[in-house]
């Protein structure tokens, strides 16, 4: 990085804790720090909620994913519209006639106390450890990008998030992610015009796309029924619509910026919003990911792309076998470029036959690569999705356009932890700490709030430090909440549709489900989208069937 780079990344994120602190460090009352004085409008609103699910590891491991997997990880939001207008006429209406801070706080009005602190422990307990990731995946890119060590990045970084969020609570976090949209969009942007603009001038951009069909990176939709495939046309439309009605309807974290509007009908204008550009925004994210593919297939790519993984594994007996992949890897690469830079290659089959051939022993080869990793460092995760686009990034981007990238990549990770931070925040002061200590003191409540920002603020960090990667980290935190979405959808879910169904049955029915849900997951008996659904059905067969028996 030069000092342009550097120049850019402190601006933005300098700009963005003061801006957010400066504009919003006095509250009245608990109103004002948790649903930011209702004052957000529906712009702030989609920008809000987009920009809280859009962290780093969007932005990390999404292009990873596209680069090696294709374009079919888009089908995993293909539920998200219709999510979105169900909880535009159903949820929202509820939460804004009852005028909770939480979504939590209408089930005790719904059912009993019990019931709403099941649901909130549930949701403290994984979105905790999501934010715990959200912390760690701009802390890879910086250790990466300086050779700092990762642990201290880690606390670092998450001290940040929490200062910011600490001083300026709901509002701080809606002001800031207007202007951290702002940035990721323009880096993103930039990025894949760079993109384009570095493959081969004779390559057209139509070719380029024929390239990334004839490695199966393009295929958007698989509509088979395996319940082990991950990412299918089913398991978007069900699945991801389980999964997108229990985050966007009942996590705290999306809840929390949607219930700072200025009225109903803001907030749901702000949800479809979110609904109309979730879908074009990850493509976009995607197909970026899928031309950084094709870039690769013209510049030589490393073996493996974590260079620390590659330093480590050198000083091991695996150094001789990872070394002679590294040759190979070069070869094949030479080899490639004398059927890719035929004129007719891309209308003479017997080329692309030999250059998918190369193409396939290159994979064969980065696997075993992988192995050597596994085998000689097994302490060091040797997946190498998440850096793939930090690798290209920080190597064949030019000046300024790099310090734009970690721009975007870090202010997406501060604007998604600080609104988990923010959630887990509000949980405990309203659905556990102010249920059971009553006070007319609303500094005392602002107070309280801001010490549970700080007190996991803490554990996030903490269990950061102990993660690591897991095949990529966007999978990871999806898979943290699907095990426990599938359970607290569906008793939301009987709690607006099934009036008959009582506290003890629901109650007693989500012990039952989240054991279900876990043990299904243990099992690997599906892909982890199911579980959503999964999960919900359960829910509500199981209360009904408590209802019945014990009539209650």
């Amino acid at each position: 990085m030069e000092l342009i780079d550097w120049i850019i990344l402190s601006f933005t994120l300098v700009f963005i804790i003061v801006y957010g602190t400066w504009k919003n460090n006095s509250h009245k009352n608990i109103k004002d720090y948790i649903r930011g004085g209702n004052q957000a409008n529906w712009f702030t609103i989609g920008l809000s909620v987009m920009a809280t699910q859009a962290s780093a590891i969007t932005f990390l491991s999404t292009p990873g994913q596209a680069f090696n997997d294709g374009m079919g990880f888009v089908q995993f939001y293909f539920g998200l519209p219709f999510a979105m207008v169900i909880i535009c006429l159903f949820f929202l209406p509820v939460y804004y006639k009852l005028k909770v801070f939480t979504a939590y706080e209408f089930l005790e009005k719904r059912f009993d106390l019990k019931t709403r602190i099941l649901t909130a422990v549930l949701f403290l307990i994984q979105r905790g450890l999501a934010a715990g990731i959200t912390i760690y995946a701009p802390a890879i890119i910086l250790s990466v990008v300086l050779g700092w060590n990762l642990k201290i990045l880690v606390v670092i970084i998450g001290l940040l998030v929490v200062f910011y969020t600490l001083i300026g609570g709901t509002q701080a976090v809606n002001v800031t992610q207007k202007q951290q949209m702002f940035i990721i969009f323009s880096g993103m942007v930039t990025a894949f015009i760079f993109i384009v603009r570095a493959l081969p001038q004779d390559l057209t951009f139509s070719n380029a796309l024929q390239l990334a069909g004839m490695n199966e990176k393009l295929n958007v939709l698989d509509f088979s029924f395996d319940p082990t495939n991950r990412y299918t046309f089913w398991s978007g439309i069900t699945g991801g619509l389980f999964l997108a009605l229990s985050y966007f309807g009942t996590d705290q974290s999306q809840v929390q910026r949607y219930l700072s509007g200025k009225s109903l009908g803001e907030s749901q204008r702000g949800l479809i919003l979110n609904g109309f550009l979730k879908i074009p925004m990850q493509f976009f994210i995607l197909l970026t990911g899928v031309l950084v593919f094709v870039f690769f297939q013209y510049e030589k790519a490393p073996i493996h792309f974590n260079p620390y993984a590659i330093e480590k594994v050198k000083t091991t007996l695996g150094r001789d076998q990872f070394e002679a992949l590294e040759v190979a890897n070069d070869i094949i690469h030479q080899e490639k470029q004398k059927q890719l830079q035929q004129r007719d290659f891309f209308s003479d089959p017997i080329s692309q036959a030999k250059y998918l051939q190369l193409e396939e022993q290159s994979q064969r080869n980065r696997k075993a690569a992988k192995e050597i990793i596994e085998v000689n460092q097994p302490m060091i995760e040797s997946n190498d999705k998440d850096y793939v686009f930090i690798y290209f990034i920080l190597n064949h981007l030019p000046q300024g356009l790099i310090g734009l990238l970690l721009a975007v990549i870090l202010s997406a990770a501060m604007s998604s932890s600080a609104s988990e931070i923010n959630a887990l925040s509000a949980i405990s002061v309203v659905d556990l700490y102010k249920r059971f200590r009553v006070t007319k003191d609303e500094k005392h409540y602002v107070s309280a709030g801001k010490t549970f920002t700080l007190l996991w603020g803490g554990i996030a960090i903490a269990f950061a430090l102990v993660g690591n990667l897991f095949e990529n980290l966007i999978q990871l935190v999806n898979i943290i909440g699907s095990l426990f979405y599938g359970t607290i959808l569906g008793i939301f879910m009987i709690a607006i549709f099934f009036k008959s169904i009582k506290a003890n049955a629901v109650f007693f029915a989500a012990i039952i489900t989240e054991a279900i849900v876990l043990i299904i997951y243990i099992q690997d008996g599906v892909s982890f989208l199911w579980l959503n659904v999964i999960g919900a059905l359960i829910m509500i067969l199981m209360a009904y069937l408590i209802k019945v028996v014990v009539k209650n």
